[in-house]
């Protein structure tokens, strides 16, 4: 099936706004859907999506990640000063795949998570602090971008003063590669890009030199086995590994930050209910994470002539694998358009399935139960100030783009 373009969703930005009446489209019908805004075949039930996860072999992870935006001569000019450009760990397959994951699980291992929690509960409990006494406050600013901006450098054990910068750089990269800017807009975003790279170059090397007990050091040891001074090609993977760590480190922790409080506000009851029973924060972590796929999906790209959902697909048509999708299709789940933190548990795959997927799930959502924990202490009276809320036009992270709150 091919979906038609309509006014309801004319435009990617409209869709990437807000996507679901095409995925529950695309669940009702027969076989898969193709949808002309993603120029790919929408994989949109959860067995379908387990299937393509589980099959690396026949859907390859190449161009995971596909920019909507390529970036003019001018930013092009400015990256190549840079040290990016080689195959990070999502688009990597088979045994390159394995040697690019090995020093994320490593560096983001139950026991690191575990060795983290203090810094995350002083953090939130920080940055609480300093607007809990306005009675009001933007969210998104203040809080869900600051906080894993700050655990992700800390894990990779980068300065405080270099963490947000980094991660804003790292932002930069998002930005121009999935948002349509100006010339001059794209220039500076490379720039900023660049020179996060220089930084994290900086960093490599100075972990060759004198290693520590965190990630940058974890992603050096496993790329550049050795103690000579590093090439200028592992250089390169290094710093295109860590620019991925960071984006990836700190957009789906900031993305369920702002969908669970949006969620939990809207309906007055389920705060309530979190208020009640802080017993409930843990569920309301997972259904939030279903509820809102805090990415929404990413590519594959077919190996060979296969047949999925009784639709026949041949090498290089490009799937979009709907993590988000998956969350609601109702031969999984009761009732799945509604946000529901009493719902008995639910496997879903919104931090992805098989060898994809997320290493840094669990402290996504450590990060959330914290600061689920310290608001429905702290801040009980905690309201929408603005109903209306505008979601980010992109699939890469799915957050309000702003959420301003009363108490």
């Amino acid at each position: 099936m091919v979906l038609a373009q309509d006014d309801s969703h004319a435009t990617p930005d409209a869709f990437y706004r807000d996507p679901y009446p095409v995925y529950a489209e695309a669940r009702g019908a027969r076989g898969l859907t193709f949808v002309p805004e993603l120029g790919a075949w929408l994989v949109s039930r959860r067995d379908d999506v387990r299937e393509v996860l589980s099959k690396p072999e026949l859907f390859s992870s190449a161009g995971a990640l596909r920019p909507d935006h390529l970036p003019g001569k001018a930013a092009l000019s400015e990256l190549i000063k840079g040290f990016g450009g080689r195959q990070a760990v999502l688009s990597a397959d088979g045994e390159a795949h394995q040697r690019l994951r090995r020093p994320l699980i490593r560096g983001l291992s139950p026991a690191r998570v575990a060795a983290a929690l203090p810094f995350v509960g002083e953090r939130a409990e920080a940055l609480i602090g300093s607007f809990a006494g306005d009675g009001q406050v933007e969210w998104m600013d203040a809080y869900a971008r600051p906080l894993p901006a700050d655990v992700i450098g800390h894990l990779m054990g980068l300065d405080p003063a270099d963490a947000q910068g980094a991660v804003r750089g790292a932002q930069r990269a998002e930005q121009l590669l999935f948002t349509e800017l100006t010339e001059a807009e794209q220039v500076e975003a490379a720039k900023e890009i660049v020179a996060v790279q220089h930084l994290l170059d900086g960093y490599a090397r100075a972990r060759r030199a004198e290693p520590r007990d965190d990630l940058i050091t974890e992603m050096v040891r496993n790329l550049a086995p050795g103690s000579d001074d590093l090439t200028l090609e592992e250089r390169r993977e290094i710093v295109s590994n860590l620019q991925n760590l960071l984006l990836a480190g700190h957009l789906t922790a900031t993305a369920l930050l702002g969908t669970v409080v949006l969620h939990l506000l809207r309906d007055r009851r389920q705060w309530e209910s979190l208020c009640a029973q802080p017993r409930l924060v843990p569920a309301a972590v997972e259904e939030a994470a279903r509820f809102e796929a805090p990415v929404q999906g990413f590519r594959r790209t077919v190996t060979t002539d296969v047949t999925l959902s009784g639709t026949e697909l041949h090498e290089n048509d490009v799937l979009f694998v709907s993590f988000a999708s998956a969350g609601r299709d109702a031969d999984a789940i009761a009732r799945p358009d509604e946000f529901d933190i009493a719902r008995p548990a639910f496997r879903h795959v919104s931090f992805g399935h098989g060898p994809h997927s997320c290493p840094g799930s669990q402290l996504a959502k450590e990060q959330v139960r914290i600061t689920l924990e310290k608001l429905v202490r702290e801040l009980p009276g905690l309201r929408l100030a603005r109903t209306n809320v505008t979601m980010a036009p992109t699939l890469i992270h799915r957050s309000p783009e702003a959420l301003f709150l009363t108490w």
